[in-house]
């Protein structure tokens, strides 16, 4: 099965639930007037797309139909896939292709942190990397022994410390460990923080704040949000804060498989600037993968790739 088709099987709860509202305005609603137009902008909305994307989108929309003249509703489908792809915020520099890239995981608890950061040594490690784990998340045993099995599976070294170290200098640490065997890619996990506790958040700011100094130029450092889509509304708060605390550089969406919610990667991107550099549908190394706008819109409407 292509990934396309594994991400229109994870979105198929999302799809549906937008499609209710859009078969009716799509197939069986009225001709192009305002009614349809408010009508779409509220099923978007509902979608967990947020308001500020679904107008800009419904706004694009509506002046694109009026150029070429679209007089049904049907006409507007394919266009309205287009216009959710182009609304992302588009990956400029990805942090996983870059020579001396070093790449900080945050999130709150659950969110796949642990396990997105050895399927991406993994990947590295296929790719031709020289690749090192740092193992920031000093507070779960747990995390520690998920990336000694994942460490092990793609024979990447770890750099960790024992549980209750001061994560900062367990991300000073593989800085330095990084710097004696040259390696490509630098992939350090931290652990979970809730967004509302400004002690943690400012103690997660320290630990961006050490690397970025240790880093001293030799490696350009990332901080990228691992972000569970079922969270919804609340992942889009999620991610407002720690972009406020953090400067984040971009976004990692898991779990869209099952979620009826995969609208908020949308809304995410869009109000909050970041692109999405990799999607999760599943627990398997094969559903991480690059993020395709194109193919998340299409999956998540409901057009097929190309269409």
């Amino acid at each position: 099965m292509s990934f396309f088709e594994r991400l229109k099987s994870g979105l198929s709860k999302s799809r549906e639930r937008i499609n209710e509202s859009l078969n009716v305005l799509f197939e069986m609603g009225p001709d192009v007037n305002p009614e349809f137009w408010d009508d779409l902008e509220e099923t978007l909305v509902l979608s967990d797309m947020g308001a500020p994307a679904s107008d800009k989108i419904v706004s694009e929309l509506q002046d694109y139909s009026t150029k070429k003249g679209l007089g049904g509703a049907g006409q507007v489908k394919k266009a309205l896939v287009e216009q959710i792809a182009e609304i992302f915020t588009p990956v400029e520099i990805d942090p996983f292709t870059q020579e001396k890239s070093c790449v900080l995981f945050v999130g709150i608890n659950g969110a796949g942190k642990t396990t997105t950061v050895g399927k991406l040594a993994n990947e590295g490690v296929e790719r031709g990397n020289s690749v090192l784990i740092g193992s920031a998340d000093t507070f779960r045993a747990a995390a520690i022994e998920q990336l000694d099995v994942w460490g092990k599976r793609a024979n990447v070294e770890i750099v960790k410390r024992e549980r209750g170290s001061d994560p900062a200098s367990v991300c000073f640490d593989t800085l330095d460990r990084a710097d004696e065997l040259g390696s490509d890619l630098v992939l350090i996990d931290t652990a979970g923080r809730l967004h509302t506790s400004q002690d943690l958040m400012r103690e997660l700011a320290k630990v961006v704040n050490v690397t970025r100094k240790r880093a001293d130029g030799k490696y350009r450092v990332f901080v990228v949000l691992v972000l569970d889509a079922t969270t919804g509304q609340n992942g889009l708060q999620q991610a407002k804060e720690f972009n406020k605390a953090l400067e984040l550089d971009g976004l990692i969406v898991t779990k869209l498989d099952g979620t009826a919610k995969g609208g908020i990667a949308v809304a995410i991107s869009h109000e909050l600037e970041l692109p999405i550099y990799k999607i999760g549908v599943g627990e398997s190394i094969e559903d991480l993968k690059d993020f395709n706008p194109d193919e998340y819109a299409a999956a998540l409407i409901g057009e097929k790739q190309g269409a």
